[in-house]
């Protein structure tokens, strides 16, 4: 069966481009994806450069899946910064917080590393208690970047 010569017609579009840059870098995946594109690499080989799967990357610039904590360390390297500086905390319980994620720590295994209890740690990232005068000692040890890294790689500790 033919075509009518009055009704053809053909439909064309371009397809969009998947190396788009994101227009306002919101997520921490578009950081990701914007630095990966500057750098003219492939999800694969930053995949590779990350130690994770390349679906990974796809979720974390595609879907807004979150980085796992323990990646934290090698994503800011990997982009130079801290994303999360661009809106600078105010509360110690934000600065906690912000300080924790950037090396990569649960605040079980932090509060190890401190020798503290991690419910203080809690109490101390959400705001509800303020940290006793000796806790504070104990807290500017995280702002210490030395002796975080002296714990993490001394074996005896957790």
């Amino acid at each position: 069966m033919g075509s009518l010569p009055c009704c053809h017609f053909t439909l064309s579009a371009s397809r969009p481009d998947r190396r788009a840059r994101p227009a306002v870098l919101n997520s921490l995946g578009e950081h990701i994806r914007q630095r990966r594109l500057d750098l003219g690499l492939q999800k694969k080989q930053l995949a590779r450069q990350l130690g994770v799967d390349e679906t990974t990357i796809h979720n974390w610039e595609g879907k807004g899946v979150v980085p796992a904590l323990r990646l934290m360390p090698r994503i800011i390297e990997f982009l130079g910064n801290d994303p999360s500086d661009e809106h600078e905390p105010q509360s110690l319980a934000e600065r906690l917080k912000v300080q924790r994620k950037r090396v990569g720590l649960s605040r079980k295994r932090l509060a190890a590393l401190l020798g503290i209890d991690p419910s203080n740690l809690a109490g101390w990232e959400t705001g509800k208690h303020r940290p006793s005068k000796k806790s504070e000692i104990v807290i500017q040890k995280l702002f210490n970047p030395d002796f975080l890294l002296k714990r993490l790689n001394d074996p005896s500790r957790v």
